[in-house]
């Protein structure tokens, strides 16, 4: 018999970005502090009105996160992440979902996710979620510094 869990999920308010940082932590998901995943460059992805950052809660604890952008053409999943103690229960599939649901009514008929292959936890989600895995594409990267 399989137990319902209950937890809501909603937009992600910069009051939330210590919280967020240690529900980061607590599922293993590598960030740039000083960088990229700097409080002050959440806030400016989240003004220029191209991100979807949502959060999973529980008895108003941060249980997960998932940002979701794009670029006019395509959507693209990142920072998807569950404290561990909330692994299988639903919440990593429903807060994708939220974000294809959002890039859909966008417009948008192609939703990407980038996954380090060391992250085996992370390809699994996907590919039960129905994403398919393209091993004949080579990433490139060009950044300013290293926490870019």
């Amino acid at each position: 018999m399989t137990t319902q869990f209950n937890f809501q999920i909603r937009n992600f308010k910069m009051d939330d970005y210590d919280s967020l940082i240690e529900l980061w932590e607590s599922a293993g998901l590598p960030y740039k502090p000083s960088g990229r995943d700097s409080k002050e460059n959440i806030e400016s992805e989240l003004k220029k009105g191209i991100a979807i950052f949502l959060v999973a809660e529980t008895d108003n604890k941060i249980i997960g996160s998932v940002f979701g952008t794009h670029d006019g053409r395509k959507g693209w999943i990142n920072r998807a992440a569950v404290h561990p103690q909330y692994w299988q229960k639903g919440i990593a599939k429903k807060l994708v979902s939220e974000v294809e649901k959002k890039l859909d009514e966008l417009g948008l008929d192609i939703v990407a996710c980038l996954i380090e292959d060391w992250n085996d936890r992370s390809m699994k989600v996907f590919e039960k979620l129905g994403y398919i895995k393209h091993s004949d594409v080579i990433y490139f990267s060009k950044r300013k510094n290293i926490d870019a």
